[in-house]
């Protein structure tokens, strides 16, 4: 095998995030420490999914560096799919269950991220975040694969 040969790896981890309840979790620490391991010494070039497990929580790349963003976000969110509406007949688990499908159903639940060198390509204001749509604490798994050299 000559030395510029390199194969693919496919390696996966699931990270659990505990939730405060509604709003925006920044994760991007852990996901940036656990690509430097996946992605060894060498510069790696690959691709990394993020998928998250739950219908009632989302991911978003968002602005980090001014919390009104995330504020204005869930002020945004509470306005376009409020608690208690009416219209929605899904309640198994309280007023904010069905708004909490409806706001995971308009954002997502999978990201994939370009890994170069080794480390994301995210810009420099931007962040991974988890969106909790529930108004009480949640358990959440984001599952992460990386793919590449």
């Amino acid at each position: 095998m000559a030395p510029a040969e390199r194969f693919m790896r496919a390696l996966a981890h699931t990270l659990v995030l505990q939730t405060p309840g509604r709003g925006l979790l920044l994760f991007t620490g852990a996901v940036k420490d656990w690509v430097a391991t996946a992605a060894g010494d060498n510069a790696a070039t690959g691709l990394l999914s993020v998928f998250c497990r739950h219908t009632s929580a989302s991911l978003l790349i968002q602005e980090n560096a001014d919390p009104e963003v995330l504020a204005d976000l869930d002020r945004f969110f509470a306005r376009l799919v409020p608690d208690g509406d009416p219209l929605f007949r899904h309640t198994a688990e309280g007023s904010d269950d069905m708004p909490a499908h409806v706001r995971a159903a308009l954002t997502q639940t999978h990201l994939s991220i370009p890994v170069v060198q080794g480390q994301l390509t995210l810009g420099t204001w931007q962040g991974i975040y988890l969106f909790e749509h529930r108004r009480r604490p949640h358990r959440r798994e984001v599952v992460l694969q990386y793919l590449g050299s």
